[in-house]
């Protein structure tokens, strides 16, 4: 057992509290991870405003990167002094959704409530998301994570764990783009740039990015949109369709906001699919036309996670940074330390954040 500082939320909406938790030692399959960075996203920000419920007192965080201090018995693919990265995928190995080559969607529940994490006085303290990433260490299942080169910047490679997988498997695992496919990318956020970037990296002809700012669009243009369409003119689905020439292939929503789900049909070509991504909070409704997408063979798919299998997928995508063709450096806005994170999540919900990062001194 060992104390370690950590964000707790102690009430919905309101700022987290640094203060000193216990961390117990890594039990059979566990590993310790004293972390270096973890990155702050708008799916910890949900949770902690109380947009899907939970359990509090919690430690949110999944984004995150770092070094293994200690494994527990039968930890066989690392070994202490690893950089690795910290995700939220859990996954068994052997429910029907793990077998099958889906390690997001494993059936095997987890209650963090009983996680490695707990108050000085000795009460439960929530292991949210499996992870806990908002504290100086984590103790987590080896299967959620991968070993990354020891020269690779883990600032950089926290990004990894959550929204560059999330948005690159988008394309490449749930949209299975084809080069010379069009694509719209709805949401030029974090998630959203790293839509356009897996686009680019599958050989789309046309990738047009929507977004509520100009801004924002100058930035997706940089990641490598060939198109940019403001969302607040006027019908944007025809200005996204006019610089394709045609409707889109497959058409990512990354954005939580449901005017984006209603539109975002409004967009596709005969065949074509929307790929959901955005997670709106629990309850909240979109509405289409079904006959529409009945008569021309169109679809919608969720896609929790890009349907990544990170031991597969994690590897590529860092060999991809190291060529120079997957931006990662670039996707940080800004570095906070723990102390700061309530003004890193205010900064991310003001919607002008790529991704900030929390750094720990290491």
């Amino acid at each position: 057992m060992s104390v370690i500082k950590a964000a707790v939320c102690h009430e919905f909406g309101a700022p987290l509290v640094i203060e000193d938790v216990n961390l117990r030692s890594p039990e059979i399959g566990e590993v310790e991870v004293t972390l270096d960075a973890v990155a702050v996203c708008h799916s910890d920000i949900s949770y902690a405003g109380g947009g899907w419920g939970g359990s509090l007192p919690a430690v949110y965080g999944h984004e995150a990167a770092g070094k293994i201090t200690a494994v527990g018995d039968g930890v066989k693919t690392v070994q202490v002094g690893d950089t690795v990265v910290v995700t939220l995928i859990r996954a068994c190995g052997t429910c029907p959704s793990c077998s099958s080559g889906k390690p997001v969607a494993c059936e095997t529940g987890y209650d963090g409530d009983q996680g490695p994490l707990s108050t000085l006085d000795g009460r439960k303290l929530h292991q949210a998301m499996a992870c806990g990433g908002f504290a100086e260490k984590v103790v987590v299942d080896q299967s959620q994570i991968v070993a990354i080169p020891p020269e690779m910047p883990t600032d950089a490679a926290s990004l990894l764990s959550c929204g560059v997988i999330t948005g690159v498997g988008a394309v490449v695992n749930a949209a299975q783009l084809r080069a010379g496919q069009d694509v719209v990318v709805i949401g030029a956020g974090g998630v959203g740039l790293n839509a356009i970037q897996g686009a680019k990296i599958a050989g789309a002809r046309r990738i047009v990015a929507v977004d509520m700012t100009e801004d924002k669009l100058d930035i997706a243009m940089e990641f490598g949109a060939t198109d940019a369409v403001l969302a607040t003119g006027d019908k944007p689905w025809k200005a996204a369709k006019q610089a394709m020439g045609r409707g889109a292939d497959a058409v990512l929503v990354t954005v939580g906001a449901i005017p984006a789900y209603d539109d975002a049909p409004k967009y596709l070509a005969n065949g074509g699919k929307v790929i959901m991504v955005g997670m709106p909070h629990s309850g909240d409704m979109s509405t289409y036309e079904p006959v529409m997408l009945a008569a021309t063979g169109q679809g919608m798919i969720g896609s929790k996670m890009g349907d990544v299998v990170i031991q597969r997928d994690i590897p590529w995508m860092v060999d991809l940074y190291f060529q120079g063709r997957l931006k990662l450096d670039e996707l940080i806005s800004g570095r906070w330390s723990l102390d700061q994170i309530n003004e890193a999540i205010e900064d991310t919900k003001s919607g002008a954040a790529r991704r900030n990062v929390i750094v720990f001194n290491s």
